[in-house]
């Protein structure tokens, strides 16, 4: 596992250095040894994960700027039981906290809670910024992309749960029964620490 982790990050590296490189080179022989470079990651990807060459360059658009970290922020609530709020993914069909990819021209808070009332329907506040994962430093799945996480509590305010195209269910849980979780979004450590700093309103954020 961390083998594969370990070559998912060269190979992410690889493909950060070789797209930056076409994005402001001038020269025909380096553009040409920047996409063998692009090849050789998506080669290394593919090994690792089991997924084909095709898919993994179908998961990157074509960039002409410098490569960075994709963030996913994810809302952290909890009701008066202490029970977190959960949904469940239609990509795996297992849970993990409400969010996903940050979107442009929100603040991390907003896409906080337009995530959380896109896919729960319910109305929550966002409080504090709990912590921020490099998540290779964590035990998930290997995944294409180099991702930060970022946790943000909630309280919540109301609502009902609605239903979404995206989402298969939604419920709060309590922490020692916790349903599957979508391991590539969340961690049952990752649920068990935010509630330990959500109660500790002077605890530092948590950062890799």
């Amino acid at each position: 596992m961390q083998k594969g982790k370990e070559l998912i990050t060269l190979a992410q590296r690889i493909r950060a250095l070789s797209q930056t490189g076409l994005s402001y080179s001038a020269n025909e022989y380096e553009i040409e040894r920047c996409k063998e470079l692009v090849e050789i990651s998506n080669r290394i990807t593919s090994v690792v994960t089991g997924t084909s060459e095709d898919e993994i360059e179908a998961c990157y658009h074509p960039m002409k700027e410098y490569v960075t970290p994709k963030v996913d922020i994810r809302a952290v609530v909890f009701n008066a039981k202490g029970e977190v709020l959960l949904v469940r993914e239609t990509m795996d069909g297992r849970w993990s906290m409400p969010g996903g990819w940050a979107d442009v021209g929100y603040t991390p808070k907003e896409v906080a809670v337009k995530e959380t009332k896109e896919e729960t329907g319910l109305d929550v506040r966002a409080v504090r910024l709990l912590a921020v994962m490099d998540k290779r430093c964590h035990p998930h799945p290997v995944s294409p992309f180099y991702i930060y996480k970022f946790f943000i509590l909630c309280e919540l305010l109301g609502g009902v749960f609605t239903e979404t195209f995206d989402i298969l269910d939604k419920g709060f849980f309590a922490l020692d029964a916790l349903p599957p979780l979508s391991l590539d979004r969340i961690l049952p450590e990752q649920i068990r620490l935010m509630d330990e700093w959500r109660r500790d309103a002077s605890a530092p954020v948590y950062l890799d």
